[in-house]
């Protein structure tokens, strides 16, 4: 019999549920937002919302939200979840993108599946602490037998909903790439690897725990070739493309000495846009770009305190939207942001709009909107995201009895990012809980991070940045 959980008497439940009929800014509109709320799921699916009074008495699993904001689980539509092995390493920390790559590059090149697994896990255990619930991840580097497999396996142990991209480079420094020919490979090789992967752990089902998509690194590590050949692949197995785009002016002018055009023209020339594309970062589109992502429904994964931190510039996020793209965000890799907290991510979304165009640039119903259906959309999904009968019983709680919020009751929902950001607890998945009571539920937090800092201390050894 299929396991029950009832969720009542929250402060405040937020759907993000639109209605059919929608009025103002796109995302403004965040669905019912109901007072003394709660939900009834059975079997990791939503059956209904509305108010508690209305809801049955019992379930197997019930939790008593009174003084708790209730809003779906976030999405992250962008992360490299290695990187939070090479955290504030001192070489990297005042560097622009380029350099913090080259950097970072040759303590990467170190990494093995111990490495994988155990980052995966930790940061995946970071963002279900901060409220999300589904993550991607793109792994563009396999040094000494790491694998895709390592990281789908701790998601799975962690009991994360995961996107797991296949990422690759294969154009390394001696042909004209950014990064070391050690950590390319052959393009045959990769291709192959991702079939493999495809065939192995994609589920295509709804309500799957686990999607595949492919993820060519980066212009500046790829050949044009490899673009077109991942896209065909992709494409004829029914999964999702991800890359890197426009990050900044350095990507820029990269690509207009390299390819003879923007990132728009190139991304046309190599089939990478549609609705099963999204591109990492885009802070460089121009307008035409932005109406040619519209068009064609590829989507942005925005990563606010990735861009803040390399100095890449503020995305034109308010522009996107206007447009009507799909805007997701991303928290992107712990060593460029240094941090995975994806209510952190939604605040900094709506503060960079406002600093870079006005104070009504962007409501916080607006970038929570963008955190959760707004990231759903982006990778392809449509039973997440929201809190509906016949959605994932995907939710993150935020109790709001701290000192953090004193004082604004007044908007409960705005206060999460105004006054934010706070950790999430509890938080389920799929019917689960992944995090109870500020702790995570699934794994032994201390074995976690007890291997998580030896693996850290023994990759920083090896590259000579550490004693």
């Amino acid at each position: 019999m299929a396991e029950t959980l009832l969720l009542k008497n929250a402060d405040l439940l937020c759907t993000m549920r639109p209605a059919r009929d929608m009025t103002g800014r796109a995302g403004d509109d965040v669905g019912r937002e109901i007072p003394g709320g709660g939900l009834f799921a059975r079997g990791g699916v939503i059956e209904a919302v509305g108010s508690s009074a209305d809801l049955p008495d019992n379930a197997d699993i019930v939790l008593d939200m009174q003084g708790h904001v209730v809003i779906p689980g976030m999405v992250n539509t962008h992360h490299h979840l290695f990187q939070n092995l090479t955290r504030a390493v001192p070489a990297a920390q005042n560097a622009p993108l380029f350099g913090w790559l080259q950097t970072l590059y040759p303590i990467w090149s170190n990494i093995g599946p111990e490495h994988i697994y155990w980052s995966t896990a930790l940061g995946l255990a970071e963002l279900a602490l901060s409220g999300c619930t589904t993550s991607s991840d793109h792994l563009y580097l396999y040094p000494n037998g790491a694998r895709l497999d390592d990281a789908l396996g701790a998601a799975a142990d962690v009991g994360v909903r995961f996107h797991g991209t296949r990422g690759s480079m294969s154009i390394g420094e001696s042909e004209g790439g950014l990064p070391p020919d050690n950590l390319c490979a052959p393009e045959p090789d990769i291709l192959a690897d991702c079939q493999r992967v495809i065939e192995a752990h994609h589920n295509p089902e709804r309500y799957a725990m686990q999607r595949i998509a492919l993820a060519p690194c980066s212009p500046f590590s790829v050949s044009m070739d490899l673009m077109r050949e991942t896209a065909r692949m992709a494409r004829s197995y029914g999964v999702g493309m991800h890359t890197h785009l426009a990050e900044n002016s350095e990507d820029i002018d990269y690509s207009l000495a390299t390819f003879g055009m923007r990132p728009g023209d190139y991304i046309e020339a190599v089939e990478w846009t549609g609705d099963d594309v999204w591109h990492a970062h885009c802070v460089q589109l121009t307008a035409e770009e932005i109406g040619l992502f519209a068009r064609t429904g590829t989507g942005v994964a925005h990563c606010p305190c990735s861009n803040m931190r390399l100095a890449s510039g503020i995305a034109p996020v308010r522009a996107m939207l206007d447009a009507g793209m799909k805007v997701g965000l991303g928290v992107d890799g712990s060593a460029s942001s240094d941090s995975g907290h994806m209510l952190n991510e939604a605040r900094q979304t709506m503060l960079l709009q406002r600093v870079n165009q006005g104070g009504n640039a962007m409501s916080a119903r607006e970038a929570l909107a963008t955190a959760t259906r707004g990231g759903a959309s982006v990778l392809g999904r449509d039973d997440i995201g929201m809190l509906a009968p016949g959605m994932a019983a995907d939710i993150a709680c935020f109790d709001r009895r701290s000192v953090d919020f004193a004082g604004s009751d007044w908007d409960m929902l705005a206060s999460l990012l105004f006054c934010g950001p706070v950790k999430a607890s509890p938080t389920t998945i799929d019917g689960r809980l992944v995090v109870a009571e500020g702790q995570l539920a699934s794994m032994d937090m201390d074995r976690l991070l007890s291997n998580h800092r030896r693996m850290a201390h023994d990759l920083m050894v090896k590259a000579g940045h550490a004693s």
